[in-house]
């Protein structure tokens, strides 16, 4: 009888690994929070290509050299996923793949079926430690100020998935690995129904869909950096000192990248608001693939020039990668291809 147990602790250890080996935690707490898995590939010398894929996720390459292929047809969390998923075909030494939409979809890291292929087992628990290690969301929790009691609020899980780049479910499947959840308590935040977390953060703006993610961000976030795609909204919401005189105003902002959909303000706690500091909710819409900053201040009207306070983030609205080579290695695959020519 195969011994997943053994399995998933073998594939954490190995994700580990690799971190330990490449440096990877001190690259995170500089940069923007995330595990750069398309960098890890490139890094190990494993071509990374984007393509449509029928009926495939992804796609793992042995002979006649190693090779990853990722579908384009999917969210960037899941092309992020898959590709964690491939990398740990490769880096545990297992056999080419070929991942099955249907099968990857309904599966979830950690949670094992008899008839469940060891290899996928194994490929999944390092995919799922790898873009979420422990380190990771205590990077996150420190920052954030949540304890374990917080998780318990899907809104805070999905806000911690967005930041890290794992999908909901998969989150949710790793805090239950990290023992912040119980079987049954993550069994009921994996079914929880996103439209209904995010309505919870738009507080009654309503988007045309539901199908991009809803950033919320407080002062904690001040100097990070989003990295979402064309759909996403970002609520941000601070406190304003309306009562000296101070009101936030946005300082940048490119209006076709991500314009600004809605803007109120609400009591804090049971304060009415009135004399006292208030919060601000600054709702925008991200329209295109694009980088950027959206800038913010704190100041009064009459004395713009001296803000109370600032607050800052940069935006990438990339969102899934497209057909083609990961970027660094075009070149590289290009300059080959001219040499090999001449």
């Amino acid at each position: 009888m195969v011994d997943f147990a053994v399995a998933i602790r073998h594939a954490t250890l190995e994700a580990a690994r690799l971190h330990r080996d490449l440096g990877i935690q001190a690259k995170v707490a500089r940069g923007t929070g995330r595990v750069d898995v398309y960098d890890t590939i490139a890094r190990l010398n494993v071509p990374l290509f984007f393509t449509h894929l029928d009926g495939l996720l992804g796609v793992y390459l042995r002979e006649p050299s190693p090779g990853v292929l990722v579908t384009t047809e999917r969210p960037q969390s899941q092309q992020r996923f898959t590709a964690a998923h491939e990398l740990g075909h490769h880096y545990l030494g297992h056999k080419p793949s070929l991942d099955e939409e249907d099968d990857m979809l309904r599966r979830a890291p950690f949670q094992i079926r008899t008839d469940d292929d060891p290899q996928e087992v194994e490929a999944e628990a390092f995919a799922a430690v790898f873009l979420l290690p422990r380190w990771l969301l205590d990077l996150h929790c420190d920052r954030q100020h949540w304890t374990d009691a917080d998780l318990h609020d899907p809104v805070n899980v999905y806000q911690l998935a967005l930041r890290v780049g794992t999908s909901f479910k998969a989150t949710v499947w790793t805090l239950h690995r990290y023992d912040v959840f119980d079987r049954g308590t993550a069994k009921a935040m994996a079914d929880v129904e996103l439209k209904r977390v995010k309505q919870e953060i738009l507080r009654g703006y309503e988007p045309a869909n539901y199908r991009g993610d809803v950033w919320l961000l407080t002062d904690r976030d001040a100097d990070m950096r989003i990295e979402g795609g064309p759909g996403d909204l970002v609520v941000v919401r601070l406190t304003e000192h309306s009562g000296a005189g101070y009101l936030w105003r946005v300082e940048s902002l490119d209006g076709e990248a991500l314009a600004v959909v809605a803007d109120g303000r609400e009591p804090i706690g049971d304060d009415d608001g009135v004399g006292g500091p208030t919060l601000r909710r600054i709702t925008a819409a991200a329209r295109a693939r694009a980088t950027g900053a959206f800038r913010l201040a704190e100041a009064r009207p009459w004395a713009p020039s001296a803000p109370l306070n600032t607050f800052a983030v940069d935006y990438d609205l990339a969102g899934p990668s497209l057909q083609g080579w990961y970027e660094p290695q075009r070149k590289v695959h290009f300059q080959r291809q001219l040499r090999a020519a001449a």
